[in-house]
């Protein structure tokens, strides 16, 4: 989720499992995929750690597409228009040069996930009261961090759903007004409804998403050996190459959502590590979304735009660009089927920041109580903290302060310290997912393994050249 201008159901009944017969020889892609799935080195519930184990653990459910909901959700608000952009960017620039960067993207994501769903089942808590027990320093960052994030992106996003509206019925309203209506819209939906409802709309305007993006990829013709080439790891011939290339896998598909991610398998009702197995396949399917998503835009970036050599600006504006661009080689309908799915891809990063982080920012409150208890998965599961008074004051303040800056334009000294937090998050969330999963604050048999540290690790240090890099570029003389 970048910002360009980044029911209840309860638990099946558990049943005896069968273990099939395994077989001889797995396809190369599905061994793969289950490797990443399994990043602590454990193939089953409970393993033989060599400690005690106080009791039986909870019976591991049969994991099935029947299941899948929150990497859905994940994989919708991560992915927001300057995702689209910035692959769109690469493509037209470079061809299918950077597809293996993108992918790589995919796979980082999938690891930090992972990661912070295994913490909420594993452990039953919530991600902020492991961070909590880390000491104050990070109740502190992320309390600065949330607040004047979503004031920031709050306008953001209204401004990205906007932009479609306004392209797909022009002369309506302005700019601004399309913005102020989507976000009351956005209120209204996550303030009168539970997660299931958020889930299945969701997962209605992901098909939308996908249909729009996978259509245009096959509209355009992708060439197959050069996209099967793209998938080396070759750096461009630029100046910068590297940097460019680390903020493509870098920006893939989200950023605080990654974190909301645990918070969203609570609410489905997924709270043991029972729920374990099937986490992790929603997790790869929120990832492979994501990856269709961007390998596809990358593709009409490097058929449509970069044999045209055709440049198109940053930022949100871009896909309306495309949008023309579309409407002359195609037609009217296929722009229009287009800027449907452009509106799609930014409302559902609106609605999904506007519960997915206020379900964040009510844990936070609560947990910063005096002698609070600890946050559990439990009590997001119940439904609570999505009729709590801190839920919907984070709510009212993505939606109402932010209106201020469509009609007077983001201030200069704000956007900065705004970047630099924004900046400073992954790498906050790595590190502190590395810490937590190797200390005994989560139980043996769930910490992580080589493969899970490995790729944490490898976020961490991607994130953090990454904010040096933001920081360094930032205008400090001008900021004083």
């Amino acid at each position: 989720m970048s910002v360009d201008h980044s029911t209840i159901r309860p638990p099946d009944q558990v049943h005896p499992v069968k273990i099939p017969a395994r077989p001889l020889v797995r396809p190369a892609s599905i061994g793969f995929l289950a490797l990443m799935a399994d990043t602590t080195g454990n193939t089953g519930n409970i393993q033989d750690t060599g400690a005690p184990l106080h009791g039986p653990g909870p019976q591991p459910r049969k994991s099935g597409w029947r299941h899948i909901g929150p990497g859905i959700v994940v994989a919708a608000t991560g992915v927001g228009a300057g995702d689209l952009v910035a692959t769109l960017i690469a493509g037209s620039s470079f061809g299918y040069t950077l597809l293996w960067a993108a992918v790589i993207g995919c796979l980082v994501k999938i690891s930090l996930a992972e990661a912070a769903g295994r913490w909420h089942l594993a452990t039953g808590r919530t991600l902020f009261d492991g961070w909590a027990s880390l000491g104050r320093w990070t109740t502190y960052f992320f309390g600065v961090y949330v607040v004047i994030w979503g004031f920031v992106y709050g306008a953001a996003a209204m401004s990205s759903s906007a932009l479609p509206l306004q392209a797909l019925f022009p002369g309506v309203m302005d700019l601004e007004w399309w913005g102020i209506a989507c976000a009351l819209v956005g209120l209204a939906f996550v303030w009168f409804n539970r997660y299931a409802v958020f889930e299945k709309v969701m997962t209605v305007l992901v098909g939308v998403m996908f249909a729009v993006t996978v259509y245009l990829a096959v509209r355009v013709v992708p060439n197959l050996g050069d996209a099967f080439a793209g998938l080396l790891p070759v750096l461009p011939d630029a100046d910068d190459s590297v940097l460019y290339t680390l903020g493509l896998i870098g920006g893939v598909g989200g950023t605080i959502t990654l974190a909301a991610y645990g918070y969203w398998i609570n609410a489905k009702g997924w709270t043991d590590s029972g729920w374990m197995k099937v986490m992790r396949l929603d997790n790869r399917v929120a990832y492979l979304t994501t990856g269709i998503f961007v390998i596809a835009m990358l593709v009409v970036g490097a058929e449509l735009l970069n044999s045209a050599g055709v440049a198109i600006a940053g930022g949100d504006k871009g896909l309306i660009q495309l949008s023309d661009i579309l409407e002359d080689k195609y037609g009217a309908t296929t722009a229009k089927f287009f800027l449907i799915g452009f509106f799609a891809t930014s409302f559902t990063s609106l609605i999904g920041v506007w519960h997915g982080v206020s379900l964040m920012f009510a844990d936070f409150v609560a947990r910063g109580r005096k002698k609070a208890k600890p946050s559990t998965g439990e009590a997001i599961a119940s439904g609570g903290p999505e009729k709590s008074w801190p839920f919907r004051a984070y709510l009212l303040w993505l939606t109402f302060p932010p209106m201020i800056l469509l009609f007077e334009g983001q201030p200069f000294r704000l956007i900065i310290i705004y970047g630099v937090l924004g900046a400073a998050f992954m790498p906050f969330l790595a590190l502190t997912l590395v810490w937590l999963l190797n200390s005994a604050r989560t139980p043996r048999e769930w910490r992580n393994g080589p493969l899970s540290n490995t790729m944490l690790a490898i976020a961490g240090l991607l994130f953090l050249v990454l904010c040096v890099k933001q920081v360094w570029d930032q205008p400090w003389s001008e900021f004083f």
